[in-house]
């Protein structure tokens, strides 16, 4: 019988069988090379080192693989109605945060205890893909824009808090982990794409203004818009009549274009809202890190160095890389915050395009490694989780290389199991153990 005491006994022998031996390799192996990479960072032009950052690193690791088995032993399907008091705990200490939290790079985002700290915004994202887990599942039968509304609502009150702090990095991650989850969840595909314009239209309603000050010759229409008092709040106005009306229509007459009237118009709202907040909270040193990535020459001695000098590590290594702590610009210190948000240049330098395609090649392995693990699993509630954090895991990959090689806006978003760091890495772990717990249960007849 399906519900069977048979069915969910716990048999060692199977539960170890089907544990995704895969997906640890790949992540032990990324954990591995990101300790070596650290190491490398941590030596000047001499020889001198100057930093044992990859001593705590590895003391990390091992503290994660702790954190690992202890996550993989959780049977979430057992444990899902818990998932509101972690998720109302996270939110706590992202409150305890933004008012008690030290200061680190401009942000108030970590509790600190002595020399070490941690970073709650981390364990915010697993907290919230838990919990919003639980939502879509019980929520089947509600309407799609009920189930957007309400998660949203779920995810929006940890990226607020977030960007109070303000770390704008950590607060999109949730996003990506939205739109993921509400794939999974066979929410209406115009709902899913909402989210992701609305990501979009924030980021350029974000970076506007910069750009009718930068790109543009003076006068323009952009800054003309944007510094004047009164065109952006009639604008707004506007928006917010023509969604009204275009409701009223829809609900009314049932016709489609009064419906995509309303969600092009709604779209535009909410993307204005969400932009004057981020405006808001953000340092303009923070707004200028999204620009440069567009021309970094308008700023190289500022925003633009840390991508000009990232993209100049990663094409000097060539095919083969200049080898293991030969790197020439990671080891004269040119590149900023070489062991953390671009490590991945120091990779690139030392390891060439062969040792750059080896970590690219772990990672993808890793997350086809979640979509086997989603797909294959018998449990709806697991299967959700699975898609949150493939979503958060594939955000941090495509954002923090992305910034290596110029391609992407400098956010502080780090490169998991890689990036120097002992809350990220713990994220890390913890996420793959609930993976790996979920690979060992997904056969189970519920």
């Amino acid at each position: 019988m399906a519900n069977s005491p048979e069915s969910r006994r716990f048999q060692p022998s199977k539960f170890f069988a089907d544990i995704d031996y895969f997906m640890l390799f790949a992540a032990l192996a990324l954990v591995t090379i990101g300790i070596l990479a650290i190491a490398s960072s941590g030596v000047d032009a001499e020889g001198f080192r100057f930093s044992d950052e990859y001593l705590k690193q590895a003391v990390w690791a091992v503290t994660g693989l702790v954190l690992m088995v202890v996550a993989l032993s959780l049977d979430l399907s057992r444990l899902k109605d818990y998932m509101f008091f972690v998720y109302a705990a996270t939110i706590l200490l992202l409150i305890y945060t933004r008012i008690a939290g030290k200061v680190v790079n401009g942000a108030k985002a970590w509790i600190g205890f002595g020399s070490y700290g941690i970073q709650p915004s981390e364990f915010a994202k697993v907290a919230t893909i838990l919990f919003l887990a639980k939502y879509l599942e019980s929520s089947e039968q509600e309407t799609d824009v009920r189930r957007l509304v309400y998660s949203s609502l779920i995810i929006g009150i940890p990226v607020l808090l977030i960007l109070s702090q303000p770390d704008f990095g950590s607060a999109i991650v949730f996003f990506p982990i939205l739109l993921a989850m509400l794939a999974q969840a066979k929410v209406d595909k115009r709902y899913v794409f909402f989210i992701l314009l609305v990501v979009v239209f924030t980021f350029l309603f974000l970076i506007f203004p910069l750009i009718g000050k930068y790109f543009l010759p003076p006068g323009n229409l952009l800054e003309v818009f944007f510094q004047s008092n009164s065109l952006p709040t009639l604008a707004v106005s506007g928006i917010v009549l023509i969604v009204g009306l275009s409701l009223f229509g829809w609900l009314k007459f049932k016709k489609q274009p009064y419906f995509w009237i309303a969600y092009f118009a709604i779209l535009i709202s909410v993307s204005i809202l969400l932009s004057t907040i981020a405006g808001k909270v953000m340092k303009e040193y923070q707004i200028m890190r999204l620009l440069v990535f567009v021309n970094p020459n308008i700023d190289p001695q500022g925003a633009g160095w840390n991508i000009l000098q990232s993209v100049t590590a990663v094409g000097s290594g060539g095919l083969w890389g200049k080898g293991y702590m030969q790197g020439s610009q990671s080891h004269a210190r040119f590149i900023p915050q070489q062991s953390t948000d671009f490590i991945f240049s120091i990779i690139a330098e030392e390891g060439g395009f062969i040792g750059s395609l080896l970590v690219i090649s772990l990672f993808c392995f890793f997350f086809y490694r979640i979509i086997r693990v989603m797909d294959t699993t018998n449990d709806r509630y697991s299967s959700l989780v699975c898609a949150g954090l493939w979503g958060m895991f594939f955000f941090h990959f495509l954002i923090n290389i992305g910034m290596a090689i110029g391609i992407m806006p400098i956010t502080g978003i780090p490169l998991y199991f890689i990036s120097y760091g002992g809350s990220s890495l713990w994220a890390a772990m913890v996420s793959t153990g609930l993976m790996l717990g979920i690979s060992a249960r997904r056969y189970r007849v519920y």
